[in-house]
């Protein structure tokens, strides 16, 4: 029973940082129509900005959760107007080429700018300990990465179908030209919505730094995994990504726990699955 509960505390809160750093991806993939494959660039960016503002600033856990959140975005205004606006609309394969590009540049930069070492996020020691529930302990910071997940869950859904942004990004996604006809100014609504995508990653990326290690080559290691995620769950569904990281974080978790010497095996096997019943994910939208 104790080993049940271990792995339902640790899949549920792996499942909740795969989904808060996903979930950004799902939004450019399945709103925006854009193949971001540098998406897990922008959670390393802010793993290593909040590194740095713990470790050599001496900032706490917040400042630089908000610090890396903060300059993981601004870093990516620039880049999302010189370089994604160029291919919003494009062949999947021009995606491809162009965000795998940029990958391996934010890689570089990234380990010539902090060093190619892995990078620790000291917690606070609020989140370091573990809370008592009589029959178990659980430790506080997984009870975190739960909480963060759900809220992100919750506030992004209420975003994107209950407020006049959400409106105005929908519509820009079925008709942009009509859209920008009737006054929406589509540019802004792609900017910000990228903006909202990095942010996330961002903030996942350090939310998640204990169970997915900032290391130098991050954002090619994990980036199958977010893309699994994606297809699994659907793109640009909320409830389709939240049920596939739950799904996929439960059944790699039980298999590490069980049998390690597997490796990700369980977890691509359900994948494989998964996909061969539902093509288009658990919700995928019908283009």
């Amino acid at each position: 029973m104790q080993t049940v509960l271990s792995i339902a505390v640790d899949a549920l809160a792996y499942g909740m940082v795969l989904f808060v750093i996903s979930i950004g991806l799902s939004v450019t993939m399945g709103l925006m129509r854009v193949v971001n494959l540098a998406h897990g660039a922008f959670a390393m960016i802010g793993g290593y900005i909040a590194s740095y503002a713990a470790r050599d600033l001496g900032l706490g856990y917040g400042a630089a959760v908000l610090l890396a959140v903060v300059g993981t975005v601004i870093i990516s205004i620039p880049i999302e107007r010189l370089l994604y606006r160029r291919i919003y609309g494009a062949p999947e394969l021009t995606q491809v080429l162009m965000t795998i590009g940029i990958t391996f540049c934010i890689i570089g930069i990234a380990n010539y700018v902090f060093g190619p070492t892995l990078k620790t996020i000291p917690l606070p020691g609020e989140l370091q300990g573990s809370v008592d529930l009589g029959f178990r302990t659980i430790g506080t910071h997984r009870i975190f990465a739960i909480v963060c997940g759900l809220i992100v869950a919750l506030a992004l859904w209420f975003t994107i179908e209950k407020t006049s942004f959400g409106v105005k990004l929908r519509a820009s996604v079925d008709n942009a030209s009509m859209a920008a006809a009737l006054g929406v100014r589509t540019e802004i609504v792609y900017a910000v919505s990228f903006a909202i995508a990095v942010g996330l990653a961002a903030f996942g990326g350090v939310v998640g730094a204990e169970l997915l290690p900032v290391e130098p080559y991050y954002a090619l290691r994990y980036m199958v995994t977010f893309l699994v995620v994606v297809s699994v769950g659907g793109a640009g569904s909320i409830s389709g990504a939240l049920l596939a990281c739950l799904i996929l974080g439960c059944i790699d978790t039980t298999g590490r726990y069980l049998m390690p010497e597997y490796g990700e095996f369980f977890f691509y096997l359900a994948v494989i699955a998964i996909v061969c019943v539902f093509p288009r994910g658990f919700a995928g939208r019908m283009k």
